[in-house]
């Protein structure tokens, strides 16, 4: 029984983890004014920040259509999978999900493909692709592969410190965090989407101090669960310093070599903003 596992762009694992752990990733679509891109085919996350920084106006981000899905998982089939097991982005956040859940219906006949929510995005969402992916090559059911990923799903963290709730609110992204949009012009807002919505966690007057409050929801799970595991630093084209000030500020959580640093790329960087600073982690079942 061999088992495969597909997701989508939003999970922003790197074209190296997605090809060494066998796993498809269908890309969402990204518009800047009258030019359409496909995420991380045509237009990398590097590429995407320097598109960015050019323009005023917000890009659009569109979900993958059922098709792309469909493909995917008859490719898995034609490639010797008996099913398939796809993770996709928050269903409170993208269509992405509705398409992918279409598409399993329409192969239905010709292979088996249980749909998650992940409930998460970025490196929330990329832990729990790659814990699927383990399994799967290691000859775990299609049941067993779902159920370890569902295991995730409620002990998933994501955190963000964004430098402006512009995005999020142009997007049509803002969720619970709307109270914060009326701040002064020197708050720097703190979001949570550990339950798949962007919420409000909070805000601080500096960059600094963000950070430090980002870090602080680390060490807090830690103490209260005794251990945290995949701990992920995303980023979306932030300052070197930043960076650097972020896993000095984990370090006595977590150590520098335990922690996963990553490149938030276009489907969550149009929405977050440049700057965006993101932890994520998982809490012991």
């Amino acid at each position: 029984m061999t088992i495969h596992i597909v997701t989508d762009s939003a999970c922003d694992l790197t074209e190296a983890q997605t090809r060494t752990s066998n796993i498809t990733v269908v890309p969402l679509s990204i518009r800047f004014g009258a030019t359409e891109y496909t995420d991380r085919v045509d237009l990398s996350a590097d590429q995407f920040w320097e598109q960015m920084a050019k323009v005023s106006s917000l890009p659009e981000t569109a979900a993958p259509s059922p098709g792309a899905f469909e493909q995917a998982y008859r490719n898995a089939a034609a490639n010797g999978a008996t099913g398939v097991v796809c993770i996709t982005i928050s269903s409170a956040l993208s269509a992405t999900h509705q398409s992918a859940l279409l598409a399993a219906q329409a192969v239905s006949e010709s292979v088996s493909v249980t749909v998650i929510d992940s409930k998460s995005i970025t490196g929330g969402q990329g832990t729990m692709v790659l814990a699927a992916s383990a399994a799967a090559n290691g000859g775990a059911s299609r049941a067993e592969v779902a159920a370890i990923a569902q295991s995730f799903i409620g002990r998933t963290f994501v955190y963000g410190a964004v430098d402006t709730l512009d995005n999020l609110r142009k997007g049509g992204r803002i969720g619970g965090a709307q109270a914060l949009v009326g701040s002064l012009l020197s708050i720097k807002p703190i979001v949570n989407v550990s339950s798949g919505s962007v919420e409000e966690a909070g805000k601080q007057r500096t960059r600094g101090k963000a950070l430090a409050f980002l870090a602080d929801f680390v060490g807090k799970a830690k103490a209260a669960n005794g251990s945290v595991a995949h701990v992920h630093l995303m980023h979306g084209n932030a300052k070197t310093a930043d960076i650097e000030e972020m896993l000095r500020l984990l370090a006595p959580s977590v150590p520098r070599e335990d922690v996963v640093i990553g490149q938030i790329g276009a489907v969550i960087g149009t929405h977050a903003g440049p700057g965006i600073m993101g932890l994520t982690f998982v809490s012991p079942a």
